[in-house]
C-alpha cells in the first residue's frame, strides 16, 4: 500500500556542524531500494560529503537557497536538477544560510538501465525554467519535464514536476513497471489512494508501488506542486475506466514566459519515449 510521509515529524539529525539531515524515503518505511531520498539543510559555508557506492547513481535539487559542488562551475540554485554519475564522490557547500537540498539514490542502478556503462560520467544540471510547460488537454494543470533519458542520458529514473490551480484533479490512474514518488513543494492538495482521501502539504512525501491507484485534486485556494519521480523511468500507465486520458499540449514557452530550450509535442501521459 501507499506509504505517506509527514515531512514535519521526521526527525533532523546534525550530521556535521551547521548541516542536518531528514531520511524521507529508505528501506526502513518503504520496504523498498528502488530510492532513497533525504533532504539536507545546511548554515551558510557548511559542507555535505556526497558518496555514492558503485553502480549507483542520483540526483540533487536545490528547494531553497543554493551551493556549489566540488570542481563543477554551475552554481547549483531552485531552478535545477543536477545529476550524479555512477560512482560520485564530492562536496556540496551551502552558499546562503537555510540552504535546503533533496538528495536522492538509485542504489544498484544497473536494474534499472542495462546500459550504465554508456551513461555520462559527469555532473549535469537541467534548467528546467527553461523546459517546455506542457498543459493539460482537460484542464489548468501544467507538466514540466525535468529528468527524462534525453535530459540525463539514463532511463533508470525519470522526473516531472506537476502543478494543479484551484479546482483542478488528475484522472485516476496506476503505473506498472515502476515505484514512484511526489515531494510535495508548495500548497496542499488530496491524493485518493484506491479511492481513499490523504490530504498533502508543502514537505510531505506520497511513495507509491507498482500498480497501485491514485489520482490527485486541489480543492484549495493555492496553487498544489509537487516533484514526482519514477525509477525506473520506463514504466506503463494505465487509466481507470471512463477516465479522460491525461494528455499534454504544447504551450510554447517556459515557466518564465521566455522561448523553451526545445520543443515537445502533445503527447499522452506515458507515451513519452524520446522526451
Amino acid at each position: 500500500m501507499p506509504i505517506v510521509v509527514r515531512g514535519s515529524e521526521i526527525e533532523c539529525i546534525e550530521i556535521e556542524k551547521g548541516v542536518t539531515t531528514q531520511s524521507l524515503l529508505s528501506p526502513k518505511n518503504t520496504g523498498s531500494d528502488h530510492v532513497l531520498l533525504n533532504l539536507i539543510e545546511f548554515t551558510k559555508g557548511s559542507i555535505y560529503k556526497l558518496s555514492l557506492d558503485e553502480g549507483s547513481f542520483g540526483w540533487l535539487q536545490i528547494l531553497d537557497g543554493s551551493g556549489v559542488l566540488t570542481n563543477y562551475e554551475v552554481e547549483l540554485e531552485p531552478h535545477g536538477v543536477t545529476y550524479m554519475p555512477v560512482g560520485y564522490e564530492g562536496e556540496f557547500r551551502a552558499v546562503e544560510d537555510c540552504t535546503r537540498l533533496l538528495v536522492a539514490i538509485v542504489p544498484n542502478a544497473r536494474r534499472f538501465d542495462s546500459q550504465i556503462n554508456n551513461t555520462p560520467s559527469i555532473l549535469q544540471t537541467t534548467d528546467w525554467s527553461n523546459e517546455p510547460v506542457l498543459k493539460s488537454e482537460h484542464d489548468e494543470r501544467t507538466r514540466i519535464y525535468m529528468a527524462t533519458r534525453t535530459l540525463t542520458g539514463t532511463e533508470a529514473y525519470r522526473g516531472e514536476m506537476i502543478r494543479y490551480p484551484e479546482g483542478t484533479e488528475a484522472p485516476e490512474h496506476h503505473h506498472e513497471g515502476a515505484e514512484h514518488f511526489q515531494y510535495v513543494l508548495k500548497g496542499s492538495g488530496t491524493a485518493l489512494l484506491a479511492g481513499a482521501p490523504c490530504d498533502l502539504s508543502a514537505g510531505d512525501v506520497l511513495y507509491n508501488f507498482d500498480k497501485e491507484s491514485h489520482s490527485f485534486y486541489n480543492n484549495g485556494s493555492e496553487e498544489f506542486i509537487f516533484v514526482e519521480f519514477f525509477v525506473p523511468g520506463s514504466c506503463k500507465t494505465v487509466w481507470a475506466p471512463g477516465a479522460n486520458v491525461c494528455a499534454w499540449l504544447p504551450t510554447n514557452v517556459d515557466i518564465m514566459g521566455r522561448p523553451p530550450s526545445r520543443d515537445i509535442a502533445y503527447h499522452v501521459h506515458g507515451e513519452d519515449k524520446g522526451i
